[in-house]
């Protein structure tokens, strides 16, 4: 397997992430990585990592011997990294190596960012870097994870937990929820929102969210929510209720609550919050400078519910924010 380092054409010296591959890899997640942080972005201007994958090992067998990953850089090149990826075993009774577990705490010492995804949250907590500190892992493996780790604080029923500085992701999938939410946290929700439609992938699906639904698919076709999601995505500018979005829906508020906490397991007012406040951020990149039209556009109402809201989502101040994502 060949690599490149990207550059982007803005930075001198870009943000470097680095994925640690270690034998029984899952192949799954190391294609999350790749996808989210190492492709080049043509559709944007300009890439947004420096991308690269190490291994101990010239020659890494992947999970249940799938394939065997070559021609990747040596362990060294995790002492590089800005942001680490660690590896994700799902044989996660089998000791790491000490090799790989002394990488991950050389990054966490120098201040390197570290992301876990699905069993990566082994690797850290191994390592030694999760005590006292808030993390997830896959429900499947909750309980063990409590008896190996009990200084851990498991949040077993969210997709991912953002902790700072180390951040891990539930499952496979939730890698992706966990990717994007980082290069949100990067570059902004406009960026996010074009590598999502790259990726035919949901833009925002808030960490906070359950690990699995009580019926991901729903019975009867005219119980889905798509049609609804996508008649309140065109009015957020509105005064939209919990009420209005059932009766689009034909259905009791109640029921609608059901099916939001079903289906995507948050409540509607949620997400209906969460849809605003990704459209608020994207309008401040763009360069709109008047809060009040920001918050009036994108439904939140007043500059003072936006200042809180943005304030609480993203630690920063609106101007804050447009300082440091605006186009």
């Amino acid at each position: 397997m060949t690599q490149r380092s990207s550059h982007a054409p803005h930075a001198t010296d870009p943000h470097r992430v680095v994925v640690i591959v270690d034998e029984n890899s899952n192949p799954f997640e190391l294609g999350c990585a790749t996808e989210i942080f190492g492709l080049r972005r043509p559709e944007i201007g300009r890439d947004l990592y420096d991308f690269r994958l190490c291994s101990p090992d010239t020659g890494t067998l992947m999970r249940d011997g799938f394939f065997t990953l070559t021609g990747v850089a040596g362990l060294e090149a995790a002492d590089t990294a800005d942001t680490l990826i660690v590896p994700n075993r799902p044989d996660v009774d089998v000791p790491r190596r000490a090799a790989v577990l002394e990488a991950v705490r050389r990054a966490h010492a120098r201040g390197a960012r570290l992301i876990g995804f699905c069993s990566g949250a082994f690797t850290l907590a191994e390592a030694g870097v999760l005590d006292g500190r808030r993390a997830t892992a896959h429900w499947q493996w909750a309980d063990a994870f409590r008896v190996r780790f009990p200084s851990v604080r498991l949040e077993p029923d969210v997709l991912f937990v953002d902790d700072g500085d180390i951040l891990t992701a539930a499952g496979s999938a939730a890698a992706l929820d966990l990717g994007l939410h980082v290069v949100r946290r990067d570059h902004g929700a406009e960026i996010a929102n074009s590598v999502s439609r790259r990726l035919v992938f949901a833009a925002h699906r808030d960490g906070g969210q359950r690990q699995f639904v009580e019926r991901p698919v729903p019975d009867l076709p005219d119980e889905s929510l798509a049609p609804v999601l996508a008649w309140a995505q065109e009015r957020l500018d509105t005064p939209l209720t919990v009420s209005d979005l059932a009766a689009r829906a034909a259905v009791s508020p109640a029921t609608l609550h059901r099916r939001f906490r079903a289906q995507l397991g948050t409540t509607p007012w949620a997400w209906l919050t969460g849809e605003r406040l990704t459209l608020a951020r994207r309008l401040i990149e763009r360069g709109e400078p008047r809060l009040e039209v920001v918050a009036r556009r994108s439904g939140l109402g007043t500059a003072t519910t936006l200042r809180a809201l943005m304030r609480r989502e993203t630690g920063l101040t609106p101007s804050a924010y447009r300082r440091r994502f605006g186009w």
